[in-house]
């Protein structure tokens, strides 16, 4: 019947989302990195096991940032459960597009290693946009 807005669980609400999407990102950072290393192995003088390697991070990667894409998602819509908080909120359609490449095959060492260091890039920015977030509404309680 009557809908109480509180807008203090609403707030922590979006935190606990931001939390987990910061936490899904920074694997997926991680698992970027640990992929971008490999590469590296494999570019300059790799063999069988660090190609396998690679692409074993590479698809660690991909899992990840599909849990960073839906973990983004739900802290996007908690931030839009915020009735009073204006200009607050992600911008993941840019980071959606983000692990497309890994589905595409890979054409070269060198062009997996070029997409692999773009993707770092954007989880770098998604990190930083987040962590912004959570601290302004961490600044609203």
């Amino acid at each position: 019947m009557y809908d109480v807005y509180d807008r203090q669980k609403e707030i922590n609400e979006a935190i606990r989302a931001g939390e987990r999407a910061l936490s899904s990102l920074r694997e997926a950072q991680r698992q970027l990195n640990s992929a971008g290393n490999w590469g590296l192995v494999d570019i300059f003088g790799g063999n069988t096991v660090s190609g396998l390697m690679k692409h074993m991070k590479v698809n660690n990667a991909q899992r990840c940032v599909e849990d960073a894409r839906r973990d983004l998602e739900s802290f996007r819509n908690e931030l839009g459960d915020i009735r009073d908080i204006e200009s607050l909120h992600v911008d993941i359609d840019g980071f959606l597009t983000f692990a497309d490449f890994f589905a595409d095959g890979f054409l070269a060492d060198l062009f997996v290693q070029s997409k692999i260091r773009d993707g770092q890039r954007q989880v770098q920015e998604a990190i930083r946009r987040v962590e912004d977030i959570l601290r302004r509404l961490r600044n609203c309680r």
